[in-house]
């Protein structure tokens, strides 16, 4: 994939303000892109003064029903409409794609990612943070379950994270396994250009391999001291600590190290990472996901 080639992105959409600063997040991020905009529903999605109104104008249950499920469409298909015309106006193409569904909208969303097979998941979550810091069953779901990279935007960013979003580097998560491989393979494919910076979060246990040259110049590899906590908390909290000393664009993580003695990148780092982290996240599946 080169500079002007187009990325496929399904994007997660609710008309929320974090979901709809996700797409202009990402726009900086991601210039060329087609994006489906994304709305799952779930009935009724009217409220009660509606409701009363198709009551007393229908004949049958059935009738209520079908006018109830009518309307439900018809709004979420304005919902999805919206953030197709902000995604335009951030300079992606857009479509809409506005589906009902009984519940498990984050499952829905993994199983039409992995019909649709895009190049990249687009979510956007608030920024909850200690011991609120859990992501909404959604978001959770289907950075588990996606076959294909999530990019996770928290909400809100500052301004100095904003700017960033243009021209900063890709800081990448580097414990030399499969998964922080294929997290290299993925940033050069959808962020070409950007200058990478390799972060690898040390102990005494942990000596890892040298990360590889991406260009003529040897590669720039952070090697950041492990702090207090657990693995995972520890982990992450370097990561973050990594970008913002930097002033990265977004962290890169794989979605699983190497062994449990030398877990740099296991699941429950990613998990803490998205959970503490005030930049976008891009969670790359581990190689055998797609």
């Amino acid at each position: 994939m080169n500079a002007m080639s187009v990325t496929r992105v399904v994007v997660g959409y609710d008309a929320t303000l974090p979901s709809s600063a996700a797409v202009d997040a990402a726009a900086r991020l991601v210039p060329h892109a087609h994006a489906w905009i994304t709305y799952l529903w779930t009935p009724p999605l009217v409220d009660e003064d509606l409701r009363r109104r198709l009551w007393t104008g229908s004949r049958s249950l059935d009738e209520f029903i079908q006018a109830i499920e009518r309307e439900g469409q018809w709004r979420a298909d304005r919902i999805a409409d919206i953030g197709a015309t902000l995604a335009r106006a951030s300079g992606w193409q857009a479509e809409t794609l506005a589906h009902r569904v009984m519940g498990g909208e984050g499952l829905e969303l993994a199983q039409l990612v992995e019909k649709m097979q895009p190049d990249l998941v687009l979510l956007g979550t608030r920024g909850l943070r200690g011991i609120r810091a859990v992501l909404g069953s959604v978001s959770d779901i289907v950075v588990h379950q996606s076959p294909k990279p999530v990019l996770v935007v928290p909400h809100p960013l500052l301004s100095t994270e904003h700017h960033a979003l243009t021209d900063g580097p890709v800081l990448l998560g580097w414990d030399g396994s499969p998964g922080a491989r294929a997290a290299l393979d993925t940033a050069q494919r959808l962020l070409p250009g950007r200058n990478l910076l390799f972060a690898t979060v040390e102990d005494d246990d942990t000596t890892p391999e040298a990360p590889p040259r991406t260009g003529d110049a040897d590669p720039t590899w952070l090697r950041i001291p492990r702090g207090h906590g657990t693995t995972a908390q520890a982990v992450a909290h370097g990561l973050i600590t990594g970008a913002r000393d930097h002033d990265a664009a977004l962290l890169v993580v794989g979605s699983r190290g190497r062994t449990a003695a030398a877990e740099i990148l296991l699941g429950s780092v990613v998990m803490a990472t998205l959970h503490q982290s005030h930049r976008p996240v891009l969670v790359v599946p581990q190689p055998d996901a797609d």
